[in-house]
């Protein structure tokens, strides 16, 4: 099936392979060589299609947007055609990652402007949480690794995404998430760090100075933790926070708690005051990492082991390296309880003839027997 663009036609589907519209008689390939299929999505200022490039020989799927702002009024239309060039210009200058939509093409057609760019295909995390229900705490661990080295990448580049939510982040069929619609996304400039602008986002994962119109780097950062805690509980953010005591009640809402570790870097995350928060996604980074082998370590085996003794350095000794550690043990026991006065009287002291020695020997030899299996 074919879909005509034109947003007046009162009968866009058409078939396959048709050139023109049977109804309207729009011409149904974009640049003679972006065929739209369906429609997929609709904002205030535009739409997006299903499409192949039929220009290469497999016809891979792209996304076509197309800026129809609905809207009124001069300043509006102004910034929605300012948002549209932007998202092109953001996707044009963060080049090709695996986790961020490649930009195909950007032209004008018929007076109006369109974006060709990557198809993701996959669902997106609000998708996954419909279907799937609540997340557990080892996936948003996964999404935070995932996820965090693209903001950087980002970062590095000056740009804020501004619209980071579970809607803007799709995985792929590879379990690989990619973050899409750059639509809101800032360029950082010395001149607009500190410059009030428009506020943009979706209100529930927008931190608080993005309200106010100044974005930052920490912004998105707060952004994909209220992402994290919409995935949690399942409840949106507004529910989670306490606007009477100023404070977050996210951990009331679990089903099932989380670790410490991933409380406080969510929390750090989630601070209202952008200076107590993180100031870059490579700290969060350098935290999670921090606490890898604690988390690790309770998902390597499921088996316990056959004896857990904490006095002995290592689970993989020989039964000749246990008889010479415990040898020592016994050596070190009997000389820290030897009083000063009796180790004056005997420098050489035989401990292996005394009673509590042979007390020791007994219980050492148990605990060989215990380690070993005997």
């Amino acid at each position: 099936m074919s879909y005509c663009l034109n947003p007046s036609c009162h009968s866009p589907q058409n078939p396959q392979n048709s050139k023109f519209c049977i109804s309207c008689g729009s011409p149904l390939l974009l640049k003679e060589r972006y065929r739209p299929l369906k429609p997929i999505g609709q904002g205030g200022f535009g739409r997006t299609f299903l499409a192949l490039d039929e220009h290469k020989p497999s016809q891979p799927s792209c996304v076509i947007k197309q800026f129809y702002p609905q809207a009124q009024g001069t300043s509006t239309v102004q910034k929605a055609v300012e948002l549209f060039n932007q998202e092109a210009v953001r996707l044009d200058e963060l080049g090709k990652h695996p986790q961020i939509p490649e930009l195909l093409a950007y032209f004008n057609q018929d007076d109006r402007q369109y974006l060709i760019q990557e198809f993701i295909a996959g669902q997106n995390l609000a998708q996954e949480l419909s279907q799937r229900g609540i997340w557990q705490e080892n996936q948003i661990w996964q999404l935070l690794q995932d996820l965090l080295p693209v903001l950087q990448f980002c970062h590095d580049r000056q740009v804020i995404h501004r619209d980071i939510k579970p809607e803007n982040i799709i995985y792929r069929s590879n379990q690989q998430p990619v973050l899409v619609d750059f639509g809101a996304s800032k360029f950082v400039t010395e001149t607009a760090i500190n410059r009030t602008g428009t506020s943009i986002g979706s209100p529930e994962y927008v931190a608080p100075e993005q309200m106010r119109g100044q974005a930052i780097f920490a912004s998105d950062i707060y952004s994909l933790g209220a992402t994290c805690l919409r995935l949690l509980t399942g409840r949106s953010p507004f529910e989670l926070y306490d606007v009477n005591h100023d404070t977050w009640i996210w951990q009331q809402f679990l089903q099932q708690p989380v670790s410490a570790s991933l409380s406080q870097i969510l929390d750090k995350m989630l601070v209202t005051i952008p200076a107590r928060r993180y100031h870059s996604a490579e700290k969060v980074i350098q935290d999670i990492n921090s606490q890898t082998p604690r988390i690790a370590k309770p998902n390597i085996s499921t088996t316990p082991p056959k004896q857990s003794l904490t006095i002995l350095p290592t689970v993989n000794s020989t039964p000749s390296q246990i008889d010479l550690e415990l040898e020592e043990m016994k050596t070190i026991f009997l000389s820290s309880n030897q009083s000063p006065n009796h180790q004056s009287k005997s420098s050489s002291p035989t401990p292996s003839t005394s009673p509590t020695s042979n007390k020791i020997d007994e219980e050492l030899e148990q605990m060989r027997k215990k380690y070993l299996g005997d």
